[in-house]
């Protein structure tokens, strides 16, 4: 039997990277997707385990034979994205796949997948906390948390698309949550 696709989409700084580490340690019986990318490995990278590098050219030509689920151009000339071959690998051992992708990407393999997909939406409490968040990590320039604010503030109007909205305020209380909803939804 094919497994189940869990997707968790949030703002930057709501804690999705975080929920989905969580769950990965939790006994569920789950297969995170490594993405694709353009750009270069750094030193400590694994090709195939933390991405699967790509040239430019190799990846373009990935996009123009369909092959990929959702890719988006982030930064010029560097691209990310999610390559079916990798989910159906995971799916075709009879693995869940469980994703920590942006808001879009995640829309788009729900729309691809339907109903063997949960798309979890990872909300923070409120901007205000959003930027604290953000400005306390001290890994950004206070222009770099503007960017990203006003990318969050877009990526909130797509919530309502997604099966399932969790509110991340207290992140021991959002482990639990995320548990239950993955639970949920493995055993239906």
């Amino acid at each position: 039997m094919k497994g189940k696709l869990i997707i968790f989409s949030a703002p930057s700084g709501a804690g999705k990277t975080t929920i989905v580490r969580h769950l990965l340690q939790k006994g569920f019986d789950l297969e995170f997707s490594v993405s694709a990318t353009s750009r270069e490995p750094r030193p400590n990278e694994k090709h195939g385990k933390d991405y699967y590098f790509l040239s430019a050219e190799e990846f373009k030509k990935r996009v123009e034979a369909n092959e990929f689920l959702e890719w988006e151009e982030v930064y010029k000339g560097t691209s990310y994205g999610t390559l079916k071959s990798e989910v159906e690998r995971i799916r075709n051992e009879g693995k869940n796949v469980i994703f920590d992708v942006d808001v879009v990407g995640g829309l788009n393999i729900k729309k691809y997948y339907g109903d063997d997909a949960l798309a979890v939406f990872v909300q923070p409490p409120s901007v205000e906390e959003l930027r604290k968040r953000l400005t306390v990590r001290s890994t950004e320039t206070e222009e770099k948390i503007a960017m990203r604010i006003a990318k969050a503030e877009h990526e909130l109007r797509f919530a309502s698309q997604f099966d399932v909205v969790l509110v991340n305020e207290d992140l021991g209380k959002a482990f639990i949550e995320a548990e239950k909803i993955i639970s949920e939804f493995l055993s239906t």
